[in-house]
């Protein structure tokens, strides 16, 4: 079995490529579905993360309320608009720090079960190419838990008008709220200089397909040389 870690940017399409993976026969995980799993009311994580941020987090039915943990972790994301320099810049670093915090809760669980995840894979098919979609992959240092490290890219606009399409906000302030959540990233050239592969998904969704049918023959045999 191979395992692939799969990230990159907020918005960069990871999703849409570990989509386009799954329709060739790979199996793809999101370790945003496993957090949203472990954030259940009665999980452990749910309970470590309402008693670090407050029930202000949650919905009125006590689950989690991931805009209002966003905004608990990353900070209010328009109303520092006025804020001076310095101050605008301590709540940057106060934001971060409590990014850190939620992190130290929710990683390793994630990270244990995506372990899980792909070991079962493995039993069931020792020649399949297990998928990880991460954002965070190397800000977790999880990096050396797999064997091939895949990066999806895209440029700046490209990524602000995604997800003010995806979350149906103007473009101000979609690019305001892309440029406080990859504060607590590291930057994509970081990602791409520690990479396997890269996938370049900044033109059509047919040269992203193109690319994605190419590299899955690349791990396919990988996957089939690491089992012999």
């Amino acid at each position: 079995m191979l395992k692939v870690g799969l990230t990159g940017g907020i918005a960069s399409g990871k999703s849409v490529v570990g989509e386009m993976f799954a329709g060739l026969g790979a199996c793809v995980v999101q370790a945003d579905r496993i957090a949203h799993d472990l954030m259940l009311p009665g999980q452990p994580v749910y309970n470590q993360v309402v008693r670090h941020f407050g029930g202000v987090i949650l919905n009125p039915d006590l689950t989690v309320n991931r805009a209002k943990l966003a905004d608990a972790a990353f900070g209010p994301g328009d109303e520092s608009a006025g804020a001076n320099s310095a101050a605008s810049s301590g709540a940057s670093s106060r934001s971060i720090s409590r990014v850190e915090e939620l992190n130290r809760i929710v990683h390793p669980a994630v990270i244990r079960s995506q372990e899980e995840w792909m070991e079962e894979m493995g039993s069931q098919d020792p020649d399949a190419v297990a998928i990880v979609e991460a954002a965070l992959i190397l800000e977790a240092g999880a990096a050396k838990r797999f064997d091939r490290l895949l990066v999806v890219t895209c440029n700046d606009e490209q990524r602000v008008v995604r997800f003010a399409a995806r979350h149906k906000l103007g473009l101000e302030s979609a690019r305001r709220e892309v440029e406080r959540r990859m504060a607590a990233q590291l930057p994509e050239a970081e990602k791409i200089k520690v990479a396997d592969y890269v996938i370049d998904n900044s033109g059509p969704l047919g040269e992203t397909r193109g690319q994605v049918h190419e590299l899955w023959e690349r791990l396919r045999a990988e996957a089939k040389e690491q089992s012999r």
